[in-house]
């Protein structure tokens, strides 16, 4: 296994994740941003984790817009986790 830059995973806190129906609009907004290779939804911790390809950058406005977009909020931003 190869080990991954710490800045090719993101943790997005995101506020009203509730269900998994729910969970499938964020899920759809993110992976359709540019450099998403894959995404896990925590809904018991309200957050997500978002794996970027190599040499790919999440930047926080476009991690808020896209849960914006969804209809929820982002709380917290955190790269390299």
């Amino acid at each position: 296994t190869s080990k991954r830059a710490a800045s090719d995973v993101y943790r997005l806190y995101v506020d009203g994740l509730a269900c998994p129906f729910c969970a499938y609009g964020v899920e759809k907004n993110i992976l359709a941003l540019d450099g998403v290779e894959k995404l896990d939804i925590d809904m018991a911790g309200s957050f997500i984790t978002v794996v970027m390809e190599t040499g790919s950058v999440l930047e926080e406005e476009t991690a808020k817009q896209a849960v914006d977009d969804s209809g929820f909020t982002l709380r917290r931003f955190e790269a390299g986790k």
